[in-house]
């Protein structure tokens, strides 16, 4: 696989909350060049990187219920609508992960199906699990209930929590979900050889701060 294709599946990634406007711009000038699929930056930023990005074919990317999930289900879709006005083309929300852990299913597939109806029709949907947080049953029904609700693709981590995507986790992700929902890795991608691997278990999307190191083939110590 080269270096291409894979820019090709990477979401550049800036959602550190002490982000400058000139890092942003930075960000967009970066994808452009460098023919990444996306940029991934906090709701605050969609509107000035759509209109950077505009003629590009880089889509924008932005972070819903972030980083904690633990916002109402009305928030998120609410987020989700002013996010997709603004000009985001992707929306990647986190799960409410309590009410995982609880068994609470029934509110879990209700949160991520109003992101995924506040989306339909406009943009794409992304589930944050957070599988570090979470046991490999956890996991498996938070990807069971990302599909049932209707979301695109599920994705690993936020990046601020104890731990990225692993080679196993993306692996049993795609088991789960099957071959039709997208998965990204996000978190610990730091090396053109972390990302392939991560691609050949399963993800078709990479979410990683240090994309252009990445793609150079250098290897970075820190992501997000």
């Amino acid at each position: 696989m080269t270096t291409t294709n894979v820019a090709a599946m990477i979401d550049h990634t800036l959602l550190k909350p002490e982000a400058t406007k000139e890092q942003i711009e930075t960000l967009c000038l970066e994808a452009k060049e460098n023919k990444f699929f996306s940029v991934c930056v906090n709701p605050t930023w969609v509107k000035m990187s759509k209109e950077l990005l505009q003629g590009s074919g880089v889509k924008v990317c932005t972070v819903i219920g972030f980083p904690l999930g633990a916002t109402t289900s009305e928030t998120k879709a609410y987020e989700t609508i002013n996010a997709i006005d603004h000009g985001a083309d992707e929306v990647d929300m986190v799960i409410n992960i309590g009410a995982l852990r609880d068994h609470n299913d029934e509110l879990v597939e209700s949160d991520i199906h109003a992101v995924v109806e506040a989306a339909k029709g406009r943009a794409l949907t992304k589930v944050i699990i957070e599988t570090s947080l979470l046991s490999k049953e956890e996991k498996i029904r938070a990807c069971e209930l990302s599909v049932k609700a209707g979301a695109d693709y599920v994705k690993t981590s936020t990046g601020f929590s104890s731990g990225g995507a692993t080679i196993d986790d993306i692996a049993l992700m795609r088991k789960t979900v099957g071959p039709d929902i997208g998965v990204k890795a996000s978190g610990g991608v730091r090396s053109t050889e972390d990302a392939v691997k991560m691609i050949e278990a399963g993800a078709t999307r990479i979410g990683a701060s240090s994309s252009v190191a990445i793609i150079k083939g250098l290897t970075v110590t820190s992501d997000y």
